[in-house]
């Protein structure tokens, strides 16, 4: 079973896709930027700003979705900046302590979101 899941408390979608998506026994959460869900105003400042208010939005889908972030299994990371790296991996380690999911950081010359410096999306595992 598929179910396209935009749980309240996610930030509305910038294009043609679902917040989250559950297949089975797996959540995929689309990449999340730095935005707030209320608002809807793009959260800017250093990478540690933005990288809180993304794994705060990835949290809050995946809660929305009955799962939490100790049942992630696999992040990918987009950083515009290498040099962002240490201080969102720091933000990073706060929100996982020591549910370490897999993850690949990959840099990239720019994110979709205009000025964004991070871009995270997770896969989650809940039977």
């Amino acid at each position: 079973m598929i179910q396209r899941i935009s749980p309240p408390g996610a930030p509305a979608p910038r294009g043609p896709y679902s917040p989250a998506v559950r297949a089975g026994d797996c959540i995929y959460v689309s990449g999340q930027v730095p935005v707030d869900p209320v608002s809807g105003a793009v959260v800017t400042g250093d990478v540690q700003k933005e990288t809180r208010q993304v794994l705060t939005n990835i949290r809050n889908i995946l809660e929305g979705c009955g799962a939490s972030l100790a049942d992630v299994v696999r992040c990918g990371v987009y950083l515009t900046d290498a040099n962002d790296f240490k201080p969102m991996n720091d933000v990073y380690a706060e929100f996982f302590g020591d549910a370490r999911p897999a993850r690949t950081t990959i840099i990239v010359a720019a994110l979709p979101l205009k000025d964004a410096k991070v871009e995270i999306d997770a896969i989650a595992y809940k039977p």
